[in-house]
């Protein structure tokens, strides 16, 4: 985590030098001041910045994680990321309604008022796919 906290810092003092080399760039160039995309890349690095902040305060508090020793083997990183059930079609369908509401952008509003019950369907339904049936808690 001490890598990647250095690496968003770089990241932040690149983006805010892009953003001023952008403006004056624009400036010389085009004659006159275009305000986006400075504050575009402005922003990116604010949120390098942010970034940076979390993940130097988190390696802090948690303190060495595998990643940062050098004598770590792959095993020290695993851990458990939760359960999946592999059986479950409700992914699937969550996927596919999602897909048609963002088809609506494409195609019209008409057809996210279909896709929009059907996603919410289907995301209750993998909510609470283990709190029914043989599998309630």
């Amino acid at each position: 985590m001490k890598f990647n906290g250095n690496l968003f810092y770089f990241l932040t003092a690149f983006y805010f030098v892009d953003a001023a080399g952008y403006a004056i760039w624009w400036n010389n160039s085009k004659g006159g001041y275009e305000p986006i995309g400075t504050a575009a890349i402005a922003m990116l690095g604010f949120m390098s910045l942010f970034l940076a902040f979390y993940i130097k305060n988190t390696g802090k508090r948690q303190g060495a994680v595998p990643e940062d020793r050098l004598d770590a083997n792959i095993e020290d990183g695993e851990s458990e990321v939760g359960f999946f059930a592999p059986w479950s079609w409700w992914p699937f369908f969550l996927g596919l309604f999602g897909s048609i509401c963002f088809a609506a952008l494409a195609v019209g509003w008409w057809l996210f008022f279909i896709g929009f019950p059907l996603v919410l369907v289907a995301l209750i339904g993998f909510v609470f796919e283990r709190s029914r049936g043989l599998f309630a808690h």
